[in-house]
């Protein structure tokens, strides 16, 4: 069934067809998420003295809805309960027309008051990371090899760095694939991980030299328990700022 209908009937709302609500008495999943949806609700109208969210937080909820209104709710030190909400003024949400999206969740948050009271989930969307790309890489393949594949690498605002890289072909039975930094002249490299699968994402170490060790490298190595370079390497590129 549609979110937005399953979100009105945990509100207890008098909607749907016949054909829905003899779906939603056969469904088991329905059903379940109708009362998942409203024990949310339950729990918000009787939760007391919300704490309202910084505005900033309010500003990204609002931005992500895309409320023709954008100006942070007011509330009270206390939430009233029951008719008592409605007689204190209940905060309403103006939504404008927009895409039809799995928002069933929010909608029923937003009416229990949870959206202005739930700081915790709210600040969540604050705190996404962006990334921005320092350096790309083209990895080509060595002699013996078919593999192509790219590398760049991200950092967040913490200065945070992360390698991704990424190759077209899937991983097979003759060992495993390590991710290595090396030095364009390949007198020193630095091991960053093991590629599971076609992409992997490997944490940088806050004091590693990308000028210096600016080359990726991916090689086949043997479960023989050395932890030195096979000398097999699939592909490589140096990394371009």
């Amino acid at each position: 069934m549609d979110d937005d209908l399953l979100t009105l009937l945990a509100l207890g709302e008098q909607v749907g067809s016949s054909d829905d609500l003899a779906h939603l008495a056969a469904c088991e999943r329905c059903a379940a998420e109708v009362a998942s949806l409203a024990d949310v609700a339950v729990a918000a109208r009787h939760a007391v003295a919300p704490t309202p969210p910084p505005d900033r937080v309010w500003a990204a909820v609002a931005a992500e809805l895309d409320l023709t209104d954008r100006t942070p709710p007011v509330t009270t030190s206390a939430a009233p309960q029951g008719d008592a909400a409605e007689r204190a003024g209940a905060v309403v949400l103006p939504l404008a027309p927009r895409p039809r999206r799995s928002w069933g969740w929010v909608a029923a948050a937003a009416a229990a008051g949870v959206l202005i009271g739930g700081v915790g989930t709210w600040a969540a969307v604050d705190r996404q990371p962006s990334w921005d790309v320092l350096a790309t890489a083209v990895l080509d393949p060595l002699p013996g090899w078919e593999a192509l594949g790219s590398a760049q690498v991200e950092t967040d605002s913490s200065g945070h760095r992360v390698l991704v890289v990424d190759l077209d072909e899937q991983q097979d039975d003759q060992g495993f694939r390590e991710v290595w930094l090396l030095k364009p002249d390949v007198s020193g490299l630095v091991s960053v991980g093991t590629l599971e699968g076609t992409t992997g994402r490997f944490d940088l170490p806050a004091g590693l030299d990308l000028d210096e060790f600016s080359v990726v490298d991916v090689s086949l190595e043997q479960f023989d328990g050395d932890p030195a370079h096979s000398g097999d390497s699939i592909v490589r590129g140096a990394l371009d700022a």
